[in-house]
């Protein structure tokens, strides 16, 4: 059975303010749809539910003259579309929610941007990857925050060809996410004088065996071991490597999606020397170290990005019901698109009317060895930056039609 989860002790009343601001059901119903048990529950799950709670209070908090009130409500879509697709739709209907976030899972997040143009309310994804929904597949209601496939491979391909890594096998799990990111690493590795020794494979998802491909590395021999498998798909990926000695033989890996829970998995130095492109980590800097510092406090353990991602996502979907003064869809959009920010996660910041892509400073960083660790969960050098302008799908090669 799906779980359900209320945030404890947000339903708060504040005092009266604000007397022509209007709200639904007397409130913002905040609605996390997010794998809660499954491969990407330590990616987002109870982490990312914490982080929503910890965003309403704050905003509470720092806006006491908001009349209404914020809840948080969490459900899990067991990473099937279907079940996405049903709770999305209970979630807007049933449960007065006046946004999603997160999703984590691609399919799923196509299946609720679906549900969200239909029901004209907001639906904000951090944690799924798929670059469709702000391109092929994009609507006036969705938002695509934190990362997307395109930003990964763009980053991560680019740089480890333009290193000298030239020619690469990968594998993707076969679902949506998994497809889409590899056309985009295989397009980024090309454009870059790369080329794959062979085509790249697709691998059941879940997954716990990767022994054939491995093998197939092995005798293929390329320079670059691509893996664009995420949570606990990519750790049995990064152990089956290590076991079958991919590393001793110089043959580099290269993660499309690297999670700091993946890392905590089986240890940094399992991951030594591999390169990835992130758009935040907890010790980016003091905004960030500080954040982070009172999401452990919290929740018992430092926050993967995607978990950040949920907390500066929900701020600032608030602060647009808060300027639109209303949690009506439409005029919430209206707010959203345009807005330039700043806070501890998105640097640079700016969600872009034409396609809702929110386009922030990214970094690719290369996994150190535990022995230069200063402490713990200290994994990553950054070893370049991408500007925002530069992160993203050009808005010249969008194909996203928003339809008005």
């Amino acid at each position: 059975m799906t779980t359900m989860r209320s945030a404890a002790g947000l339903c708060v009343l504040l005092a009266a303010g604000a007397a022509s601001a209007q709200y639904s059901a007397g409130g913002i119903k905040v609605g996390l749809l997010t794998d809660m048990n499954g491969v990407y529950s330590a990616i987002s799950g109870p982490g990312s539910q914490k982080a929503a709670e910890m965003a309403a209070d704050d905003f509470m908090k720092a806006n006491k003259d908001f009349a209404g009130k914020v809840t948080v409500i969490a459900v899990d879509h067991q990473n099937k579309a279907d079940i996405a697709s049903n709770k999305a739709s209970e979630m807007y209907d049933r449960l007065d929610v006046d946004a999603i976030f997160d999703t984590v899972n691609s399919a799923c997040a196509l299946a609720t941007s679906a549900i969200a143009a239909q029901r004209k309310k907001v639906f904000i994804d951090t944690g799924a990857g798929t670059s469709e929904l702000t391109n092929e597949k994009c609507n006036k209601f969705t938002f695509h925050y934190a990362y997307d496939n395109y930003m990964l491979a763009n980053g991560t391909g680019t740089t480890i060809a333009k290193q000298g890594g030239k020619t690469w096998y990968m594998i993707y799990p076969n679902y949506a996410f998994g497809q889409n990111l590899e056309r985009q690493f295989r397009a980024a590795v090309e454009k870059n004088g790369g080329k794959l020794v062979a085509p790249s494979d697709a691998t059941p998802f879940p997954n716990t065996d990767f022994s054939t491909y491995l093998l197939k590395a092995q005798s293929l021999k390329p320079q670059v071991f691509g893996t664009m498998q995420a949570g606990a798909d990519l750790v049995n990926v990064v152990k089956q490597y290590n076991e079958f000695g991919l590393k001793k033989q110089n043959i580099g890996l290269a993660i499309g999606l690297l999670f700091e829970s993946d890392i905590a998995a089986l240890g940094q130095d399992a991951y030594q020397g591999a390169i990835a492109t992130v758009p935040w980590f907890w010790n980016l800097d003091k905004a960030a170290t500080d954040w982070s510092a009172k999401f452990e406090k919290a929740a018992g353990k430092k926050p993967t990005f995607d978990q950040a991602a949920v907390y500066s996502a929900v701020t600032q979907y608030l602060q647009a019901v808060k300027r639109a003064k209303t949690d009506e869809g439409e005029k919430v959009v209206a707010q959203l698109e345009g807005h330039k920010f700043n806070d501890f996660f998105a640097r640079n910041a700016q969600i872009r009317k034409e396609d809702h892509r929110t386009i922030l400073d990214v970094y690719q960083v290369q996994v150190k060895p535990k022995s230069e660790a200063k402490a713990e969960g200290d994994y990553y050098k950054e070893v370049n930056k991408t500007p925002a302008d530069q992160a993203f799908t050009p808005l010249s090669e969008s194909k996203c039609k928003m339809a008005q």
